[in-house]
């Protein structure tokens, strides 16, 4: 298996992922649906946007488009430089697989697997040796406070434990680029609060740019720079174009 195409140099390399005029469409049926229209974004290394709307706005559309979960109808994703609808389909998933760290709503936790195992997998995936994928999981629980839990399946846990699960799980292979969509969404207000802390700090102990898709203006508020999407569209920006790494 060949190696990822060569990173950019230069000014080329602070930009880590970019929509450029993308469009998104389905058609069900007779109908097709305009989900993302002419949308563009640069995101540099070390930003920490939110992207707030409400729901069907098409936050998670742009986020799935962003990290290659998905392919854009119009337009062109750019990830660390590399053209997503260029790469061939197992060159694609390695990229997002050492590049991007995901978080969902939903948590997608494996309920046969462990805590431990299930935080693991993308490492094991990416073929780190077993026990280097073990010790760092266990580095991660610790982290985010589930140390003593290491071994418990996602039923045995509550929602915010799992959801912290799932944020061990995205900084396995200590990406570049988090990526979170309403990670907040399934839980209480005091679980929410506690893991954008959480989110919050691990991106400046770890130099990660994170996008959190959300509808709550307190957890946008979190972030120094805040698109707005409106019915597939950006209907404004706030804060500078690049946010400070080391800000919290």
């Amino acid at each position: 298996m060949s190696d990822l195409p060569t990173q950019p140099q230069g000014e080329a390399a602070s930009c880590l992922v970019e929509a450029i005029e993308v469009g998104k469409t389905y058609t069900i049926g007779r109908r097709t649906i305009e989900v993302l229209s002419g949308v563009s974004l640069r995101v540099q290394r070390g930003d920490f946007l939110a992207l707030q709307g409400a729901s069907g706005a098409g936050k998670s559309t742009l986020l799935h488009l962003l990290g290659g979960l998905d392919h854009a109808s119009r337009g062109e994703v750019r990830l660390d430089g590399h053209r997503l609808a260029g790469l061939p389909p197992a060159e694609l998933a390695r990229l997002r697989n050492r590049k991007v760290g995901f978080i969902f709503q939903a948590y997608h936790l494996f309920p046969e697997l462990d805590a431990l195992e299930n935080v693991c997998l993308p490492a094991r995936l990416a073929r780190m040796p077993a026990g280097e994928a073990r010790a760092r999981g266990l580095e991660l629980l610790e982290r985010v406070g589930l140390g003593q839990r290491v071994d418990h399946r996602p039923y045995e846990l509550s929602g915010g434990e799992q959801q912290r699960v799932a944020i061990a799980r995205a900084l396995v292979n200590s990406p570049d680029l988090i990526l979170a969509d309403e990670p907040t969404g399934n839980l209480d207000s005091h679980a929410g609060a506690e893991i954008i802390e959480l989110l919050c700090a691990l991106r400046v102990e770890r130099r990660t740019t994170l996008i959190v898709a959300t509808h709550d203006a307190q957890v946008a508020a979190r972030a120094p720079r805040v698109a707005r999407l409106t019915d597939g569209r950006l209907d404004g920006e706030t804060g500078p174009p690049r946010g400070d790494p080391a800000s919290p």
